[in-house]
């Protein structure tokens, strides 16, 4: 296989643990595998020397200072590599095969990038480059940086574009964990998640993988996220499943809107809990939910708007601090999702205004990490659909 390995700072935070990820390469390669590696600085040196300027700098000497973590960790990996008989070379910004290029806006230049890379893959014959994470260089050649995380992007992006089988994030958490181990009890490795649900995570808090490297995976692709004291980067952890899809989507079949007010009911404990056990019990789906300071709307299947208002309206009877539900029908949803969504500024602006302009009211728009859903009346879908499949065609 072919296999790019990106070792976080704390896979590399000290003499030992350089010395273990240059024996999980060395196995890899005597394995019969073309191993190609991402390293990202040794353990907080980014932030540390980010700490350290503490004086007025400009964006080039700053990307200059802070590139020495990266470069440092690179020489470090090959010379550990040569002591165990395996040939590597390390490339950094200004080396003339370096791969990663920014252009004007500070973007990666696809293009070039990718000939870069396909160049280096062509040339991994026995030889394990060794490639500074985070960092890239401008077509004048000036040091600029990918922006944190840089370095998973580095890995999934030359995974990609150096058409490799795997790519393997090394850091310092079993993979993926149903919660955070230092909080809950109990708290598991999950052998596979999908690309959408680590990207919600991700923009979530969970710092597994950060959410740019996502955007460079396709479904040919693997991902793994392995712990760095397994010493084998061919096995184990967490696998990162499909790719993103950029979809405009609508709901072929009518909502409900059902809507229940109270007084503070935000800061009531365990409402919208007894308000979805009431609709779960009669097995009535909830497509979405909007919260707001005296109120819960919950999105059902128009045909079972009546019971639902039913039973909501028992729960409202039977408790003093909510006041009515009200149903409104039908009603349409329209939802956008794509993984480059959440670093798109303005995007909701872009979607909801030309839908003002047209006059078409918006009953509520819902949004995650990776999806914005914007709810509409039944008569304006074909026409809202239009006017947002335009905004991103």
């Amino acid at each position: 296989m072919r296999v790019v390995a990106k070792f976080g700072g704390t896979s590399l935070g000290s003499g030992d643990r350089i010395e273990r990820a240059a024996d999980s390469v060395a196995n890899a390669v005597a394995a019969g595998h073309e191993i190609a590696v991402v390293a990202s600085a040794m353990g907080s040196t980014t932030d540390d020397l980010l700490d350290d300027i503490t004086f007025e700098t400009d964006d080039a000497d700053r990307a200059e200072i802070v590139s020495m973590g990266e470069r440092t960790s690179v020489r470090m990996l090959k010379a550990a590599l040569s002591v165990r008989d395996v040939e590597a070379v390390f490339l950094e910004p200004g080396h003339p095969d370096w791969p990663v290029v920014t252009n004007e806006l500070g973007e990666v230049d696809v293009e070039e990038t990718k000939k870069r890379a396909r160049k280096i893959a062509a040339e991994m014959d026995g030889v394990v480059p060794i490639i500074t994470g985070f960092l890239a260089e401008d077509h004048d050649g000036n040091v600029t940086t990918l922006g944190r995380g840089g370095s998973d992007t580095t890995a999934v992006m030359l995974g990609n574009y150096m058409d490799a089988d795997e790519v393997v994030i090394v850091t310092d958490v079993e993979g993926v964990m149903t919660g955070d181990p230092r909080v809950v009890e109990g708290a598991r490795n999950v052998g596979r998640i999908t690309v959408d649900e680590l990207r919600n995570l991700s923009f979530r808090g969970a710092e597994v993988v950060a959410p740019s490297a996502l955007s460079y995976k396709d479904e040919e692709l693997a991902v793994r996220v392995v712990h760095y004291q397994h010493g084998d980067l061919l096995r184990g952890g967490t696998r990162i499943e499909g790719e993103f899809e950029s979809l405009i989507d609508m709901r072929e079949e009518p909502l409900a809107c059902l809507t229940i007010a109270g007084r503070a009911i935000r800061n009531r404990s365990g409402i919208l809990s007894q308000l979805a056990n009431a609709l779960r019990e009669e097995d009535i789906n909830i497509d979405a939910v909007a919260s707001g300071m005296d109120s819960v709307t919950f999105y059902v299947d128009v045909d079972r708007a009546e019971t639902a208002e039913a039973l909501l309206h028992e729960a409202v009877v039977d408790d003093e601090t909510l006041s009515s539900v009200t149903v409104a029908d039908p009603i349409a949803v329209i939802r956008v999702t794509g993984g480059e969504l959440p670093n798109q500024s303005g995007v909701i602006q872009e979607i909801i205004a030309p839908l003002a302009d047209a006059g078409i009211n918006i009953i509520d728009l819902i949004t995650s990490a990776t999806s914005v859903a914007v709810f509409v009346d039944w008569d304006d879908r074909e026409d809202a659909l239009e006017i947002v499949q335009g905004r991103f065609d």
